[in-house]
């Protein structure tokens, strides 16, 4: 017990992922720090749902990074998913909107499946401390409002008029859903069990460019 109370000590949060993701792409160019942290089957927007491999696989790194910080991280019970979301900022540091990355721990190692960011105007750039919000561990409800994605062929995920998917971590205390329009605007909405029910505690919308 007491081992593995250490180990779970010693284990990195999203937070921590979140960070080095974001000094990898200042360290080591933008787009080679996101192939670095991606899953196999992550899921991008360009602004069609694109897989995150082949979309990344050949491009070149910008002559300088945009820049991003999470300012709060959803996280399931168990600890091995968790929602992370935050101001970005342009490659001259000024803010330029907001992101959201979804995050699964594999052992140790954490790999993003989603990852999308939405422009925005806004001045404030988010709290500087982030701040985690933990789902409750106690029983949760029948019928969570998310079921697992069925997996996207690439076909599907590069050619369907409207498409969406959806998540939900191991223990069902965490849950996802996006959806993009023909037209490239899209939808996130993100579902955390507190106090005896889901709470929708993310609900984002890009325009269409």
């Amino acid at each position: 017990m007491i081992a593995a109370l250490l180990l779970a000590a010693a284990t990195p949060s999203a937070l921590d992922a979140e960070a080095a993701f974001a000094a990898d792409a200042r360290r080591l160019g933008q787009w080679t720090a996101f192939r670095k942290y991606a899953d196999r089957d992550a899921v991008m927007f360009s602004p069609q749902a694109v897989w995150a491999r082949e979309f990344l696989q050949d491009r070149k790194d910008p002559p300088k990074s945009i820049g991003w910080r999470a300012s709060d991280s959803f996280v399931s019970c168990d600890g091995r998913t968790a929602v992370n979301t935050g101001p970005w900022f342009n490659s001259k540091g000024k803010l330029a909107g907001y992101f959201t990355t979804v995050w699964q721990r594999k052992g140790a190692s954490w790999r993003w499946v989603f990852d999308g960011g939405i422009p925005s105007p806004v001045s404030r750039g988010g709290a500087k401390t982030a701040q985690v919000h933990r789902a409750s561990c106690t029983p949760r409800a029948k019928g969570p409002p998310v079921a697992p994605p069925p997996p996207l062929t690439r076909k599907q995920a590069l050619t369907t008029p409207e498409d969406n998917g959806r998540g939900e971590s191991a223990d069902k205390t965490l849950g996802w859903d996006w959806k993009v329009t023909p037209k490239g605007a899209r939808t996130l909405r993100v579902f955390l069990w507190k106090n005896g029910r889901y709470a929708e505690v993310i609900h984002k919308v890009d325009p269409a460019p």
